[in-house]
């Protein structure tokens, strides 16, 4: 078991995170080859058009110094240091949705494929051509994947290393059901809910018991999840009992590299390496999304003294409907439900009975005041770091990790699932998943200490650091190798409503 002492991670440079900053575009053509032929390049084709993404992942490992002595040769391979051959290496990207709700740009929302491409070029070089390489991931539920793979055509790389190099790189939906979400659907209807193989290595159940950040939490009754049955989220997280439901694939390798996204989001502040690794678990229903009811009734769903009588009726009506009918996943009880939300909208909405919209875009805990969603950032932090294959949890790292921020567009405002998109043009990277998302989230203008995962998780020490001073920031961007001290060459990202005026001042 884990005590309160700090441990080192693998790595002397661990704590060093690089910043890019460049063109604010992705290469359009799979297999998104490079540009240019560099001197350690393992294909002989290149690009007919720019490809920032992978100019951005080679120069953040350039500016670590990795491999130092042989770049710029043929030699030079980066990553061998933390990838070696015959190594299991799964590339964790955030693949949340298959489309923008608002018609937006899809890859403000999730992570491109010409940023996964050159870091899958990197890893196999390190391999040596020997091991595996699975891009895996557990989208949200109602992320059609067959669409997914269609927009961010991962075929084609998938294609060039099979004829290229016979080696075949592994494409995992982690889900075991995905929601066919239709236009007039009111909820997440039963119907609409269909059965998925799964991880094919299954999943692992981790209990963290006292080492849980909701350890001591006792209105644990009152918890809320991905899913509207309440009592399997409840289950998963009262006293003692702390579980998360955990992919194998994911526990199993040797090798974690996280791909996420640069952006806002509505629960946490931003999403990042900590929020993306909801990710890697399989049921998301035992992940605590906040606390029903306002703060002076022991909740978090909303903010204190917003909602009117009647507004506070309607919510917890809502509620009551769900745990009532929704929760119990039969097709009458979804009619039901189906015909009161059509006669709510047709009878009480007109009449203007109802949460304003910008009430309502509060709820669920999305707002700074949200003391659950940070609470299960923390602890997935804990588990990716020191749970073994089985899900027991270790006193040392028990995998090497590493992570590359795909901020070439980043999203803002109504994140993390609406944003609207960013010309950011940034590629963050380094072993410290900590130490990247500060820097992350100073970048985007917002202050980590606002964030009370990242001041448990420096409190706490579990990634070898303790403040900001304990990060090194290098770039040939000189404003931003000193962005943790001066503040200087930032952007100013819109954090979401709920967020507005706490994150940003």
């Amino acid at each position: 078991m884990i005590d309160a002492k700090p441990y080192p991670l693998s790595y002397g440079w661990d704590h060093k995170t690089a910043v890019w900053r460049g063109s604010p575009c992705y290469a359009k053509k799979p297999p998104f080859h490079p540009e240019q032929s560099y001197p350690e390049y393992i294909m002989e084709a290149t690009g007919d058009e720019p490809n920032p993404a992978y100019d951005g992942v080679r120069e953040c490992l350039r500016l670590l110094g990795l491999d130092r002595e042989r770049y710029g040769t043929s030699e030079w391979d980066p990553l061998k240091g933390i990838v070696k051959r015959g190594d299991k290496v799964v590339v964790k990207p955030n693949f949340v949705l298959s489309r923008h709700s608002r018609g937006g740009d899809l890859f403000s929302i999730i992570t491109h494929p010409s940023v996964l491409r050159a870091v899958i070029d990197y890893v196999y070089k390190a391999l040596e051509g020997e091991g595996s390489i699975i891009i895996a991931d557990a989208p949200q539920m109602d992320c059609n994947f067959q669409e997914l793979m269609k927009a961010t055509q991962l075929a084609g790389i998938q294609e060039l290393y099979s004829r290229k190099f016979s080696f075949q790189v592994e494409i995992r939906d982690l889900r075991d059901f995905w929601l066919d979400l239709q236009p007039g659907d009111t909820a997440a209807y039963s119907t609409r809910r269909f059965p998925l193989p799964g991880d094919p290595m299954g999943s692992v159940l981790i209990d963290l018991s006292k080492q849980s950040a909701f350890h001591g939490k006792d209105n644990w009754k009152s918890f809320y999840g991905a899913d509207y049955t309440r009592q399997e989220t409840i289950a998963h997280h009262q006293g003692e009992v702390q579980q998360y439901v955990v992919s194998k694939t994911a526990l199993d390798a040797d090798v974690f590299i996280s791909v996420p996204k640069l952006k806002v989001h509505k629960k946490v502040g931003v999403t990042l390496n900590a929020k993306g690794l909801v990710g890697i678990v399989t049921n998301k229903n035992c992940l605590v999304h906040y606390t029903l009811g306002t703060p002076e009734k022991g909740g978090d769903q909303f903010p204190p003294n917003l909602l009117l009588g009647r507004e506070e009726f309607l919510v917890k009506s809502q509620r009551l409907l769900y745990d009532a009918l929704l929760s119990k996943r039969d097709p009458f009880l979804d009619k039901v439900y189906h015909v009161i939300a059509r006669a709510y909208k047709k009878i009480l909405q007109p009449a203007r009975w109802g949460v304003s919209p910008d009430k309502r875009i509060l709820d669920a805990g999305n707002w700074y005041g949200n003391d659950s969603a940070w609470r299960m950032v923390v602890d997935l932090m804990r588990i990716i770091l020191f749970a073994d294959r089985e899900g027991r949890i270790c006193k040392a790292p028990q995998r090497r990790i590493f992570s590359f921020v795909d901020g070439i567009i980043g999203g803002e405002n109504d994140g993390p699932l609406s944003p609207d998109a960013v010309a950011s043009g940034v590629v963050v990277a380094g072993a410290n998943l900590l130490a990247v998302d500060i820097v992350g989230t100073m970048l985007m203008g917002l202050h980590f200490s606002k964030l009370k995962w990242i001041t448990y998780l420096l409190e706490s020490r579990l990634f070898g650091i303790c403040s900001e001073r304990d990060i090194e920031v290098v770039s040939s961007v000189p404003d931003l190798s000193e962005i943790l001290e001066t503040g200087a060459g930032l952007m100013r990202f819109r954090p979401h409503p709920g967020w507005k005026g706490h994150l940003d001042t």
